[in-house]
């Protein structure tokens, strides 16, 4: 009996902690599953938001290039047109600048409706006026910063709407796209950008394409001058675009309608004198009022205006890089309005051109990790490859396995 009881008295005390322990795991366990529906429904649901917020996002990029595209491609449409009855490049590219003024208005007008601030126009112009700093803007700084920029900007049109005199549209938005190579070098040289040797390979590309439109047709006549004109234009818009990065790069959309539309103000104060001195010196020849075409005037300038805002609110509410993409496509959607309705014949020189052009454009349009990128993809495909060939090491080891113990469990008897 002292044996028995001996052992009897551990085994009580160890089933009342099996009776209890489960129970206390039961309650534990309920909790945590309790707990983690909440969290998977959470996680899921943030996920989908995510989700569905980039998918728009995407959308509205691709719409947004969609309309960059048709809208450049109708600007370069309507100066050929406009050109047939009134030859005043300069006098064009004035007008279609004046219309800047418009982009704060219209900003302003954006902003009300979406919006619960209710600030009046002259409060909402003070606020944005910080971008000339503290003080906001006064007649100096207003000269200072507007100036270098309106000048450029009057540069770069006067410069394409001449190329556009000289050769087809096609063309001319081929060369314009140089834009994006000489922006990366400029960058480089006075920003002191990352050095990128794709980046030197698409300027090489893009410079190899000019070199090809200039000896489409020998380098001489209207060819020549107007590949010049277009490489003009496309150089003075880079040198505008590092300005305003380097001047301007941490300006928001209020700012920037509110820097254009300085612009335009500019351009109608002081700007204006040089239509009247091309006009007298019989430069340019403007006719009578009446007699001006302004319908495609007006037309060429909306379509302009348009495009800069596409391009200015596109970066803010899409990714920058489907912006660039609707640029670079307005040169096959030229090339389709030259041969369809213009019966441009596009010679193989030209279309090699166009395509090399093109080429460094998308690469420069390589992100700045772009190696470390795809180093990192393929190390993960590797990864993957590495895991699934040891998963079958070791399934086909298992089988060995087994099929050893089973032919050993039939020696056994033998033995």
């Amino acid at each position: 009996m002292k044996k028995h009881s001996a052992r009897v008295a551990p085994l009580s005390s160890y089933s009342t902690q099996v009776l209890t322990s489960p129970n206390s795991e039961g309650e534990d366990g309920s909790d945590s599953r309790a707990e983690t529906p909440g969290s998977e429904t959470s996680s899921e649901s943030q996920s989908l938001q995510t989700c569905a917020g980039t998918a728009l996002k995407v959308l509205g990029g691709l719409l947004m290039v969609l309309c960059i595209s048709s809208s450049w491609v109708g600007t370069t449409q309507v100066v050929k047109l406009t050109f047939q009855s009134f030859s005043c490049p300069f006098f064009i590219s004035w007008f279609s600048s004046n219309w800047n003024i418009l982009f704060f208005p219209i900003y302003y007008s954006v902003h009300v409706f979406t919006t619960r601030e209710k600030q009046t126009p002259i409060q909402k112009f003070r606020e944005c006026s910080k971008l000339f700093g503290e003080e906001g803007m006064t007649i100096k700084l207003f000269v200072k910063r507007t100036a270098p920029f309106s000048i450029l900007w009057t540069l770069t049109n006067y410069l394409y709407l001449l190329a556009l005199k000289k050769l087809t549209a096609t063309d001319v938005s081929a060369l314009y796209c140089c834009h994006k190579a000489f922006v990366f070098l400029l960058s480089w040289i006075v920003l002191k950008d990352r050095f990128m040797g794709v980046r030197i390979v698409a300027a090489i590309l893009a410079i190899t394409g000019i070199v090809m439109m200039a000896y489409a047709d020998g380098f001489h006549g209207d060819s020549f001058v107007g590949v010049a004109l277009a490489v003009g234009s496309a150089s003075t818009s880079a040198l505008y675009k590092v300005m305003f990065k380097m001047f301007l790069g941490s300006a928001n959309l209020g700012e920037v309608a509110h820097f254009l539309s300085t612009m335009g103000f500019f351009n109608l104060i002081f700007i204006s004198c040089v239509p009247l001195i091309l006009y007298f010196t019989k430069v340019e020849h403007l006719g009578s009022l009446s007699s001006m075409p302004w319908g495609y005037l007006c037309g060429l300038a909306g379509l302009w205006l348009v495009f800069n805002i596409l391009v200015h609110v596109g970066v803010v509410l899409t990714y920058p890089i489907l912006i660039s993409i609707g640029t670079l496509l307005s040169v096959p959607g030229n090339a389709a309005v030259d041969v369809l309705k213009h019966e441009v014949i596009l010679s193989m020189v030209r279309l090699a051109a166009t395509c090399t052009i093109c080429l460094g454009f998308l690469l420069l349009l390589l992100p700045e990790e772009w190696d470390s990128v795809i180093l990192r993809f393929l190390a993960n495909v590797a990864d993957k490859k590495s895991e699934e060939h040891g998963e079958e090491l070791t399934e086909s080891s298992v089988n060995t396995r087994s099929r050893s113990r089973a032919n050993g469990a039939v020696s056994i008897p033998l033995a």
